[in-house]
């Protein structure tokens, strides 16, 4: 009991310090850098003074972990009234219904191009590692995570493409907005852009009645904006907590036993930021700015694990940041957070597919494979939302529909959460490329907010 109180007070001293760099109007970015060192540094002093697995350990992360899950609740909360009200602002603002078509359309297109060459770099540092399912032993746990996904697989395989393209409209958009469904993101963003449509109609047949209607989604919309500047003002408390979780509760022995696959995976990770700075490039952006300008949303995504949680951020980052406008913004994140992922549904499958492979006989280099298994991956990532469940998911359509034993996903349990992290940051990473992209290709991009150096956050906002 002792020494947890002892543990709980270095936090709060922590907390104390990021409160007092906040007073001195640190910008945000460097206090979420601030935060995800002392993150790691207490995580890791934890680990040394209490050992692995201790149970002082669990019990003090119990309570930090108040305060991160705390956080990503915090963030959570304010996704659906931020998608909104952003959306049918941004369509009254341009007034123009048919470029929602072209935005979804060039975004959508491009996170699905993004994840199937994310899925041949997964297929190359594979074969380049000489990763194989053959060598790793089957733990208990990993023998129940196999279990489990078998049972589960039934479920996977009774879902049709068709029924996850049918998932994402919204049959009851109340219901959306509370979150109670995998792809009611995707449904809030279709029922937003039918309200905006139909204010625009109002507007344009009806102008008294459409005044009102746009001056109460400008008030609506700068409610949504401060209570986002609240929330993020908070990032750096949740990330030092949920990286003190991340750092103290991991395993190390596990991840030594597993290295290579480690090793593997974070090489073709940083294969896909490269490409999505190359991308950016090709448009006329600064990749080294543009890099720094999202590297926080990458930090917060690293230690979120949270694609969903991590999108106030995301859009919040591109509005201001890289002059994406508010309509290719919402669009871009939110597509990006439910479809399409890079890392989850591109990369993880791949790498999978190519170790199982050799077990069942398979020449994980042979071309007809290697084309089949990046087909299969670009369409299943478009309905990975449709099941949900993230990276595990998108394994088990890809394997199951190239009939390999989906059991084996299991063998990777204990160092889930570690390649999770690089993962998340991938994803929203190929989100934000997919918005700078489809924004410079349609002439939305804001250039002047692009290329300014000033912190649009240098003053926090007193939550």
């Amino acid at each position: 009991m002792h020494f947890l109180i002892i543990n709980i007070a270095v936090f709060a001293l922590l907390m104390a310090f990021l409160v007092k760099q906040q007073r001195s109007e640190q910008t945000l970015s460097k206090r979420v850098f601030t935060s995800l060192g002392l993150g790691v540094l207490f995580g890791a002093a934890l680990q040394l003074v209490y050992g692995g697995g201790s149970d002082v350990i669990a019990n003090t992360l119990e309570y930090i972990n108040i305060v991160g899950a705390g956080y990503v609740s915090l963030l959570k909360m304010i996704i659906m009234p931020l998608i909104m009200v952003s959306i049918i602002g941004a369509i009254i603002k341009v007034k123009d219904s048919g470029s929602l078509g072209k935005i979804s359309g060039l975004s959508i297109g491009i996170l699905l191009a993004t994840t199937a060459a994310s899925a041949l770099i997964g297929i190359l540092i594979s074969n380049l590692f000489g990763l194989s399912a053959e060598g790793i032993v089957q733990g208990a746990r990993e023998i129940a995570r196999g279990e489990v996904l078998e049972n589960r697989l039934g479920t996977v395989e009774a879902l049709s493409f068709a029924d996850m393209v049918i998932s994402f409209f919204p049959g009851n958009p109340f219901a959306d907005l509370a979150g109670s469904r995998p792809t009611s993101t995707i449904a809030v963003v279709i029922f937003s852009a039918f309200v905006g449509v139909a204010g625009l109609t109002v507007i344009r047949t009806q102008p008294e009645l459409g005044a009102s209607f746009e001056k109460f989604m400008q008030v609506a919309q700068e409610i949504v904006r401060t209570l986002v500047r609240m929330v993020l003002s908070l990032t750096p408390y949740g990330v030092l907590a949920l990286m003190t979780k991340v750092v103290a509760g991991s395993n190390y022995d596990d991840i030594l036993s597993l290295a290579n696959f480690v090793v593997a995976s974070y090489v073709g990770l940083g294969l896909i930021l490269v490409m999505h700075l190359v991308l950016v490039s090709l448009v006329g952006v600064n990749p080294i700015r543009f890099l720094k300008k999202i590297l926080p949303v990458l930090t917060f995504a690293f230690t979120s694990r949270s694609s969903a949680g991590t999108l106030p951020f995301n859009i919040d980052t591109q509005v201001k940041k890289l002059g994406n406008g508010e309509g290719v913004s919402n669009f871009s994140a939110s597509f990006g957070a439910t479809m399409g992922q890079n890392g989850c549904a591109g990369l993880y499958p791949a790498m999978l597919a190519v170790m199982i492979a050799p077990t069942i006989g398979i020449n994980p280099l042979d071309p007809g494979f290697m084309l089949t298994l990046i087909a299969i991956i670009t369409i299943s990532s478009f309905g990975i939302a449709g099941v949900g469940g993230g990276a595990t998911f998108a394994a088990l359509i890809v394997l199951s529909a190239l009939d390999m034993p989906v059991a084996l996903a299991g063998l990777l349990i204990s160092i889930e959460p570690l390649i999770d992290m690089g993962r998340t940051a991938v994803n929203v990473s190929g989100s934000m490329t997919a918005g700078t992209i489809t924004a410079r290709l349609l002439g939305q991009a804001d250039h002047a907010v692009f290329e300014a150096d000033q912190e649009t956050d240098s003053k926090p906002v007193n939550a």
